[in-house]
């Protein structure tokens, strides 16, 4: 396992324009009211540092750039709806007629410095954008950050990418740096200031978070970007609360501008390709066995081909984990930020890659659902069993919901962005996902459907039993509309009398054959059974008031 050089090598090209966009998805935790997620994420924001973004649609239609319009037709009608709706809402509710999708930005950050190890200096990058996506009826919201930068070595671009987007460290080193993280992290101000710095080297903060609440701390200037929403696990809680899906490692999203992409490597492209640490340009960061197939399973090279002359050569990557774009730089197709590659790059395919992560955090977050759903479930308890059958009917109507608003297999016509979504859900098995959930709600629906079943069951028998005992009585003493007493002409103050006398032992029968129900039962089994002999017959009367032992 290689740890990599961070040396630029001579023969290694240098990158003249890099973005970088990271998609975090996280749970969000019930606020316990009907305030959806967003309103309480305003309500909490004393500081108004997040601001909803209004639509793209401006009512003249000289405002409309053509890179929105570009992004809009690329996409199929049935996700047009699902991300803009039918026309974008300005009335401050989310209904079936308007997009689900309520987007969030703050500006305070504009750039980041990156501390790293070995005394060199820091790394300082600019912030294009923060925002989180809330979605509709589903509780997962993503933040997407946005940086870039410019004239880079291949290798500082290499350890940018993996390791800014670490939402904690993995462990750390004998020194105690954190593995795998940047020395430190601080968000910056417009006029310089430090806005938040990370705290991975707070070894025992996290240690903390595990032993106390089984669940890992978030470092410092990632919960400060997400303020005023809080940890789950915080003692400070706020009614925004939210909680990881996945694991420490952000998905991310990487566009390189090269001045010649054709001098990469092989093994630089699989670096990129799984967001890994610099090495050395011809040694493969991984074993040959496991790299054998790496264009087939990792690469879209349709516009891959270096020996192609007056040729804008761009290699797409994509692990699941990163999507990485390799192009020309000076070349408009490619970095013309209207109309070029990178246009494409920040609208159609961060959508794509926007939708397939939503995809895979939504059923992660249904199937968490679903486990507490069952951790709290206690058979014993009536009011658990009750509260079990709500929580799951509950889950499996956000399941549908899901389903026919949210989760489509096919969300472009565009051969370029429809194959990198199949290539993307892919890697990310969403559809092995979703098969997994949709067996078990089935199976949680159908447990719900035989227990239904089986308490109208024992509903019948108990009317059934004290129906056929009733009958008894009723055609005794009303043969032929026959009275055994005269009683038609006594006093209103006797009827009365006469009336509880009759109604309280009938009522008290009536209980008493209800709660014998199912030993009557068995015995009208007995007596129906020609096999059985009178004395067997006896026996199964004599144990409908036997106690249980």
């Amino acid at each position: 396992m290689e740890t990599g050089a961070i040396m630029a090598d001579a023969a290694s090209p240098r990158v003249e324009a890099f973005r970088q966009i990271v998609i975090w998805p996280l749970q969000l935790m019930s606020s316990g009211g009907d305030r959806a997620p967003w309103e309480a994420l305003l309500a909490e924001d004393d500081g108004r540092r997040w601001t909803e973004l209004d639509d793209d649609f401006p009512e003249d239609p000289r405002n409309y750039q053509e890179r929105h319009y570009r992004e809009f037709v690329a996409f199929l009608p049935h996700v047009q709806r699902f991300l803009y709706g039918e026309r974008a809402s300005r009335t401050g509710r989310t209904t079936y007629g308007d997009s689900p999708i309520r987007i969030f930005r703050r500006t305070d950050a504009s750039a980041v410095r990156l501390h790293r190890s070995g005394g060199r200096a820091p790394l300082t990058l600019g912030v294009v954008h923060v925002d989180l996506y809330f979605f509709y009826d589903v509780d997962v919201v993503i933040l997407v950050v946005e940086i870039e930068g410019s004239a880079l070595a291949l290798p500082e671009v290499q350890e940018v990418v993996h390791r800014f987007g670490r939402a904690y460290p993995a462990g750390w080193e004998s020194d105690g740096a954190p593995t795998n993280c940047f020395d430190k992290v601080e968000w910056l101000g417009a006029d310089g200031t430090v806005l938040a710095a990370s705290d991975y080297e707070a070894r025992d903060k996290f240690m903390a978070s595990v032993c106390r609440h089984q669940t890992t701390a978030i470092s410092a200037h990632w919960e400060h970007l997400l303020e005023p929403m809080s940890p789950n696990q915080s003692e400070a809680r706020g009614r925004a609360r939210y909680r990881q899906l996945e694991f420490h490692r952000m998905p991310i999203m990487v566009w390189l501008a090269l001045d010649d992409p054709r001098r990469l490597t092989r093994a630089d492209h699989m670096r990129l390709a799984f967001a890994g640490a610099p090495g050395e340009p011809e040694r493969p960061p991984y074993s040959e066995p496991f790299l054998a197939d790496f264009e087939k399973l990792y690469c879209y090279d349709r516009f891959h081909e270096p020996s192609r002359d007056g040729w804008v050569d761009t290699r797409l990557m994509c692990s699941g984990q990163a999507f990485v774009a390799v192009g020309e730089a000076g070349r408009p197709v490619f970095d013309d930020p209207e109309r070029g590659f990178l246009a494409q790059f920040r609208h159609q395919i961060f959508l794509t890659g926007l939708v397939a992560h939503f995809h895979r955090a939504a059923l992660l977050m249904l199937s968490d659902r679903l486990v507490a759903t069952m951790s709290r479930l206690d058979p014993s308890r009536k009011e658990s069993v009750g509260r079990f059958r709500h929580d799951i009917r509950a889950t499996l109507e956000t399941f549908l919901r899901f389903t026919h608003r949210y989760y489509f297999s096919e969300i472009s016509d565009q051969a370029t962005i429809r194959d990198i979504f199949r290539l993307w859900s892919g890697h990310l098995g969403t559809e092995r996902l979703y098969q997994e959930l949709s067996a078990e709600i089935n199976d949680m629906a159908s447990y719900l459907e035989t227990d239904l079943l089986r308490r109208q069951a024992v509903t019948i028998l108990q009317l059934t039993v004290v129906t056929l005992f009733s009958q008894i009585g009723m055609l005794a003493t009303g043969f032929l509309g026959m009275n055994l007493f005269g009683w038609a002409e006594a006093e209103t103050s006797d009827k009365v009398l006469i009336f509880l006398a009759a109604l309280v032992p009938s009522a008290l029968i009536t209980f008493y054959t209800v709660y014998k129900a199912r030993r009557l039962a068995n015995f009208l089994d007995a007596l129906a059974d020609e096999r059985r002999s009178w004395k067997g017959r006896l026996e199964a009367l004599s144990q409908v008031w036997k106690s249980e032992g």
